[in-house]
């Protein structure tokens, strides 16, 4: 038994691996991260552009689809046939939860991030194109992306709700993931859900404003925001699922969506390397880390249930931020814009680089 063990069975968080890529599908990495506790994959296209940049592993299926077809066609054949061997990889954990974890994430592509019927068709399209019942079509939780999840979950499907930054929008998705179970017909146990709070962006962003405010009040308050911030949305979510209205879901075989702790490596160096685990760990709960995150929590991470601890003192801090100048609901607009930005520069980056490497390849000119 590992400390990620211990952070499952004991606490009742689940610890999944952001980050994915062909050679640890082929050489056994990604099996070995499930014994050692993982229990649960997410990818976004940031993450796919470092593994198909990065090493010559995808050279061999590119050089069989650089004949036909578009190079974004090429992009989501390689895409889905790394998620479809790590969903076979996690399967098991996912049958042994009874359908809780073993999850894989894949993101719909990122210029959809505010067009909600693109995002339906798109999501729909990936359910059908990989019908595994451990596949998460991930889906922005922008404006248009909720009306988009309440219509996916209303049909019954997988979703991980991604790049939340503020408590507002979380309470948003609560509501399209409640609403798109009740318009559903029959039993709710299949209908399974995260939603995905990212955390150390926003003290990224926050601190950076602290830092222009420059009086000593507001430096005192630096790296105190993203913390107190998810600790209240998982208050939050305590208080939406409970009472008359999910009870009557959970009669149905309704299943709580699962706050999901993402961004939670440490930015700031002069933090500790686990802040954002140890602080946030609470039962019904998913954090999905980074490989070096993993590894620091399993050589000293502190286990204890913390998320709600102390939620008078996280609405407390968020209130002297304010009070110091910052506004909160500009920073989650701000990070929702950059968090959309950097996944669309991603993908388009990515694009471009396989079209380059395509036409290396159809001319025999790539040295790989």
């Amino acid at each position: 038994m590992t400390t990620l063990h211990d952070l499952y069975y004991d606490q009742g968080q689940s610890p999944w691996l952001d980050n994915l890529r062909r050679g640890w599908l082929t050489g056994g990495e990604l099996a070995r991260w499930v014994s050692k506790g993982v229990r649960g994959i997410t990818s976004n296209p940031t993450i796919f552009q470092k593994a198909i940049e990065g090493s010559a592993e995808y050279d061999d299926q590119l050089r069989g689809l650089a004949g036909g077809g578009s190079v974004e066609d090429a992009y989501w054949t390689m895409a889905v046939s790394d998620i479809e061997a790590a969903l076979a990889i996690l399967r098991p954990v996912h049958d042994e939860s009874d359908g809780v974890d073993g999850f894989v994430s894949l993101e719909v592509a990122p210029d959809l991030a505010h067009d909600e019927a693109g995002t339906v068709a798109s999501a729909r399209d990936l359910h059908d194109r990989i019908a595994e019942p451990n596949l998460y079509v991930k889906v922005p939780a922008t404006a248009e992306g909720a009306g988009a999840i309440r219509t996916l979950i209303g049909e019954g499907r997988n979703i991980n709700v991604t790049l939340i930054f503020g408590l507002d929008r979380y309470e948003e998705i609560m509501e399209a993931y409640i609403s798109g179970l009740e318009a559903y017909e029959g039993d709710l146990s299949g209908i399974h859900s995260v939603a995905s709070f990212f955390v150390s962006r926003v003290d990224t962003e926050v601190d950076r404003r602290l830092d222009a405010i420059g009086t000593p009040e507001a430096l005192a308050l630096r790296g105190k925001t993203a913390v107190a911030q998810a600790q209240l949305a998982y208050g939050r979510f305590l208080d939406r699922f409970r009472g008359p209205r999910w009870e009557a879901l959970a009669a149905r075989g309704g299943r709580v969506q699962r706050p999901l702790w993402a961004s939670t490596s440490t930015k700031n160096p002069d933090y500790p390397d686990t802040l954002y685990v140890d602080t946030l760990i609470g039962p019904d709960t998913v954090n999905t880390m980074p490989e070096a995150t993993l590894d620091a929590v399993e050589d000293h991470g502190t286990l204890a249930r913390t998320v709600d601890a102390d939620l008078d003192g996280a609405a407390a801090a968020l209130a002297a931020v304010e009070a110091v100048g910052v506004d909160l609901d500009d920073v989650s607009r701000v990070l929702e814009e950059q968090g959309v930005a950097t996944f669309a520069k991603s993908f388009d980056e990515l694009l471009s680089s396989l079209g380059t490497k395509a036409e290396e390849l159809r001319s025999g000119s790539s040295g790989r």
